[in-house]
């Protein structure tokens, strides 16, 4: 290497230690440089009494002192440990003796709000606890923030009971569903809503369930209300109905014959339409059906009793003693005399003995008559029962219905 070559490789190598040098000077080493409101993960490096010192990451620790051990109290002093890793939020990037003043209790608010914000921001329902409550609602804390229920956003207690403060007071310390509907951090304002939770879970649960359910199952579920087609009644999250064809093989007028807002029931699942989220039920699936037995307790000529149910232009309906089957008595057996409306001869809710003068299994349809409980063609079998045997040891001897 000549003369030159060797000043210019001095100069080169003296240029770029230069660079090196200020270079280091000026990234501090490595050390993070701490922002007034910033949250950052520390590590504990000492206890006292008075004061927590904490490594932060910069160029001296930072520090935790005064009235932030004060909250604390001692038995959140005893819950830290030296190693410890914490969240602190810096009050003070330069504080005392050159210490960053850090602070527990914001770095726990902030998370916290943090939190809130995940919250209405997923919709997310989340469990919470009521701290207290006012004439307007109820007081829920999220970690350190106070949220608010306002009485329009509570299911837990009924409508004309939300301005009641002792049953408003009975649900501190009970846990809710809720979800956030407003947050304002600078008006320090976090409104939730137990109402709104449990919109979302019944439509969560709804989805699961229209996934899960299939023709033929049984479910347990609760009538929640009753209309003139049928009873709609709660799955678990999601509603089915029952048509007012299915509650029952007999006839029925309105679901309040056979069931009561609040009941209990066993239920059929009869079919499932996941796109209109609909889900048909039934109640008499899962009872034996009377039709399918008929002719084994009944035959043409029986007297039976029942009562008349409904009455209609053309005849009267009656259902058979303790028995869900109805059958027809129409106009012309009602009564010898003509007449132009059942009315003339019975009454909805009356009791009579009919005659059984026809059974047509396949279409579910029995034939009864009034003017024929006498009739002289039906004298043999009338001290009989259903199936032609005695009923007592009168033998063979034909008798009058009237003996």
């Amino acid at each position: 290497m000549g003369e030159e070559e060797a000043i210019t490789a001095q100069q080169t190598g003296q240029k770029e230690a230069g660079v090196s040098m200020e270079s280091l000077l000026g990234s501090d080493y490595g050390f993070q440089s701490l922002q007034r409101g910033q949250i950052v993960e520390g590590v504990i490096v000492q206890i006292h009494p008075t004061e927590i010192l904490v490594d932060v990451g910069s160029k001296s620790e930072g520090i935790i002192t005064g009235r932030e051990i004060e909250r604390l109290g001692s038995e959140g002093l005893a819950s830290l440990h030296v190693g410890d890793s914490i969240l602190v939020y810096v009050v003070n990037p330069e504080g005392r003796n050159g210490y960053a003043t850090l602070s527990l209790s914001r770095a726990q608010a902030e998370r916290d709000w943090r939190e809130a914000e995940r919250l209405f921001e997923s919709g997310e329902i989340f469990e919470g606890t009521v701290a207290g409550h006012n004439k307007g609602g109820l007081i829920v804390r999220l970690g350190k923030v106070r949220g608010f229920v306002p009485a329009s956003q509570i299911v837990s207690v009924n409508a004309k009971d939300k301005q009641n403060s002792e049953a408003l007071a009975g649900l501190v310390g009970k846990k809710l569903q809720l979800k956030v509907i407003e947050i304002d951090r600078g008006r320090n304002r976090l409104i939730l809503s137990e109402r709104a939770a449990m919109r979302e879970w019944r439509r969560q649960h709804k989805e699961k369930l229209l996934a899960e359910l299939k023709e033929g199952d049984v479910r347990t579920g609760e009538v929640i209300s009753l209309c003139d087609f049928g009873a709609f009644v709660d799955l678990g999250g999601a509603d089915g109905l029952i048509h007012l064809s299915e509650l029952s093989w007999r006839r029925v007028s309105h679901p309040s014959e056979v069931l009561s807002v609040g009941d209990k029931v066993e239920v059929y699942v009869l079919n499932v339409d996941r796109e209109r989220k609909r889900i048909g039920l039934s109640l008499k699936r899962l009872e034996q059906d009377p039709w399918a037995s008929i002719t084994e307790r009944y035959h043409e000529g029986q007297l039976v009793e029942g009562t008349i149910t409904k009455l209609v232009k053309f005849g009267a309906f009656a259902r058979i003693y303790d028995e869900d089957v109805e059958g027809l008595i129409h106009l012309s057996e009602l009564s010898e005399d003509p007449i132009s409306h059942p009315r003339e001869v019975v009454q909805e809710g009356e009791v009579h003995t009919m005659r059984i003068i026809r059974i047509d299994p396949e279409r579910r349809r029995i034939g009864l008559s009034l003017k024929r409980v006498a009739s002289p063609e039906y004298l043999d079998i009338d001290w009989r029962d259903g199936y032609g045997r005695p009923t007592s040891e009168q033998g063979e001897t034909s008798v009058s219905p009237d003996n």
